[in-house]
C-alpha cells in the first residue's frame, strides 16, 4: 500500500481526533494521563494506519521529561497511590515457581498483560515507577483503574527454562481468570521467550495478543502456532537501535501486513534500543489488542 506524508500539524490533529474516536466506541480502557504519553507527533504512516512513523526527539523526551536522566521521571508523569495494590510474589503453578511482581486483582480482571525483562533485568525492572519516563507507572495505573492484572516475571534465561516459567504464569493466569484477556510483552532479548511462546499452541492461544518491544525477529513466525491462531502481533522498535535491526522486524511485519495479518508497527525515528520501552503508548495499543 502507498504511503501518506502529510503536513506534521494536520497529522498530530487528525491521528488524535481518530484516537479519541476510536477508544470512545470501543469503551476499553479509560485514559489515564493521555497527553503526557500520547505520541509527539506522527512523522509518516502506511498501511492504512497500521505502521507509524513517530517523531522522537532526545532532549525533549528524555532530558525534558527526566528529573535525572534515564533514572528518574519528573513528578507529572507519575501517580504513586497505585503502589499500596502491589506485591512482589513467587507464583507456583504447574510445577514451577515463578518469581514475579503483581498488581491487580487476578481472579476478577477482565485483561492481564505480562511483560518480560531483557538481559540484565529482573521483575523490578517492570515494576519502576521512574525509569522509562514513567511508562511502566502509567501501564500500572491503567491496570489498576480498568480492573485489569499484571504481572513482570523475572526470566531465569531466555531459552527453554525461561519460555516454561512464562507458560507456566501464563497458564496460572488463564486458570485463574478465565476470562480475562491475556496480552503477553517482551523486550529485547525477553523476545526469545516470546517468540518460543509462539510455538506452544497450548500457551499462545490462550493469548489474545502480543508485543515486542526493540527486539530480534522471528522469520519462522509464520510457521507457528500463533501465527495459524492469527494473534494479533504489534512491533515497535528504534531506527537507530545498534542491538537489533528494526529493518529485520519491519520486514517481519510487512510480510505479515501483506497478508491481512493483524499486525501493527511503531518506528520511533532516531530512537535507540530503550526507546520502545519508554515511548510506546499502552493504552492506544492495548485498546487495539482487545477490542
Amino acid at each position: 500500500m502507498s504511503t501518506v506524508r502529510l503536513p506534521r500539524r494536520m497529522l498530530i490533529a487528525t491521528f488524535s481526533t481518530i484516537l479519541m474516536l476510536t477508544s470512545a466506541a470501543a469503551g476499553e480502557l479509560a485514559s489515564f494521563k493521555d497527553k503526557l504519553f500520547a505520541y509527539p507527533g506522527i512523522l509518516e504512516q502506511a498501511d492504512d494506519g497500521a505502521f507509524l512513523k513517530v517523531d522522537y526527539d532526545k532532549m525533549r523526551d528524555i532530558h525534558k521529561r527526566d528529573e535525572i536522566l534515564e533514572r528518574r521521571v519528573k513528578g507529572d508523569y507519575v501517580s504513586l497511590g497505585v503502589r499500596w495494590r502491589q506485591d512482589f510474589e513467587t507464583v507456583e503453578h504447574q510445577g514451577r515457581s515463578v518469581d514475579v511482581f503483581h498488581i491487580g486483582k487476578l481472579r476478577s480482571a477482565r485483561f492481564a498483560v505480562i511483560f518480560v525483562h531483557g538481559r540484565g533485568g529482573d521483575r523490578k525492572l517492570g515494576a519502576n515507577d521512574f525509569t522509562f519516563g514513567g511508562n511502566f507507572n502509567r501501564l500500572k495505573n491503567l491496570v489498576d483503574e480498568n480492573s485489569g492484572v499484571y504481572f513482570a516475571p523475572s526470566a531465569k534465561d531466555f531459552q527453554d527454562q525461561g519460555a516454561a516459567d512464562v507458560s507456566a504464569l501464563i497458564d496460572y493466569v488463564h486458570a485463574s481468570a478465565p476470562q480475562a484477556k491475556i496480552v503477553l510483552t517482551c523486550a529485547s532479548m525477553g523476545t526469545s521467550i516470546c517468540w518460543k511462546i509462539t510455538d506452544d499452541a497450548t500457551a499462545s492461544g490462550q493469548l489474545s495478543g502480543m508485543m515486542i518491544f526493540g527486539g530480534p525477529a522471528n522469520p519462522a513466525f509464520p510457521r507457528s502456532a500463533a501465527y495459524a491462531a492469527k494473534l494479533p502481533m504489534f512491533f515497535s522498535h528504534g531506527s537507530d537501535d545498534n542491538v537489533y535491526r528494526w529493518q529485520d522486524q519491519y520486514a517481519l511485519y510487512k510480510s505479515l501486513i501483506g497478508k491481512h495479518y493483524p499486525t501493527r508497527f511503531v518506528l520511533f525515528n532516531t530512537g535507540s534500543h530503550g526507546t520502545p520501552i519508554r515511548m510506546t503508548d499502552w493504552r492506544v495499543t492495548l485498546n487495539w489488542i482487545l477490542k
